[in-house]
């Protein structure tokens, strides 16, 4: 029987890129507190009532999703168990994803609890975005071997693709700080950072521009170092998404925050932390134990890049 696996695997991986999604609508309709506690929706019922109208129905629509996500999830793990032969790795990373779903559902509850403190709605956010780099790991994971990994592309690449990353996740860290400082708090009493908007904006700017330029850098260096073409096609995504995202990201801070363009900037977000990660993934292979060509490490020397 054929495995289902990796379709469930990009399956979670959807699903969970959903949930930021919606998680971000959840704030922009003002319905964070739709559900005013946790882990019950009121004090005295699990689920919404007519009571509280739309925002209590968008709130809890939002949390019913996190059933989805595990019940995808488990069905990953019941995959890579029976799959013969069985990988550690693909049950490892099924297993992970089970176990981070819950982690991040408290972490959504505590946002309640807090009444929509901004360090936490944050939070949140970034335990989503790591989520969703646990389901990248174990879709890609699915079309691998488990050959020790061989390098693709010489050590001072390598190095520039993980400043890229570093200054990707600095991107994405301070985009939680803008967003915690402005509007959108997801209720009209939830309480903002105190930091000035404008200020992080511009913090925020500055490091877009950084990671263009690393993104830029790294394209022009894979291509003069003849680097496989899937690595440099993967550099030239990230260019292309960032400036996109980029694009947005101006556009809706000129127009005043709609909250269409800053759901769209939400999806953005996420969608250019995966092309970060298909660029490191890129840069190295486990299908095949072939020669590497000059200049790149031996395979022996590769088992540190995972």
């Amino acid at each position: 029987m054929k495995s289902l696996l990796r379709p469930l695997a990009l399956a979670s991986l959807i699903a969970n890129i959903g949930l930021i999604v919606t998680g971000g609508a959840v704030r922009l309709t003002g319905s964070g507190l739709g559900c005013p506690t946790w882990p019950k929706c009121t004090d005295a019922s699990y689920t919404t009532t007519a009571a509280m109208g739309a925002h209590g129905v968008i709130e809890f629509g939002n949390r019913l999703l996190n059933f989805v996500l595990i019940a995808v999830a488990l069905g990953c793990v019941i995959e890579a168990f029976r799959n013969g032969p069985r990988r550690r790795s693909l049950i490892v990373l099924s297993l992970g994803v089970v176990a981070y779903i819950p982690v991040q559902a408290v972490v959504g509850g505590l946002t309640v609890l807090s009444k929509l403190n901004p360090w936490v709605v944050g939070l949140h956010f970034l335990a989503s975005i790591g989520l969703v780099t646990v389901a990248y790991a174990l879709w890609r994971r699915t079309a691998e071997g488990d050959r020790a990994p061989r390098l693709l592309v010489p050590g001072p690449l390598r190095q520039l693709g993980a400043l890229t990353a570093i200054a990707g996740a600095a991107v994405i860290a301070v985009g939680v700080v803008v967003t915690g400082s402005g509007p959108h708090a997801g209720d009209e009493h939830a309480k903002r950072t105190g930091l000035d908007p404008a200020a992080v904006a511009q913090a925020h700017a500055d490091l877009v521009f950084l990671l263009i330029g690393l993104s830029v850098a790294l394209v022009l260096a894979l291509r003069a170092t003849h680097a496989p073409a899937t690595a440099v096609r993967a550099a030239a995504v990230l260019v292309v998404v960032e400036l996109g995202q980029g694009l947005i990201g101006f556009v809706q801070y000129f127009t005043h925050l709609p909250v269409v363009l800053v759901g769209v900037h939400l999806l953005g977000a996420a969608l250019v932390w995966i092309a970060i990660l298909n660029v490191l993934w890129s840069m190295r292979s486990r299908d095949t134990e072939a020669t590497p060509e000059p200049g790149h490490p031996a395979p022996q020397l590769a088992r540190a890049a995972g």
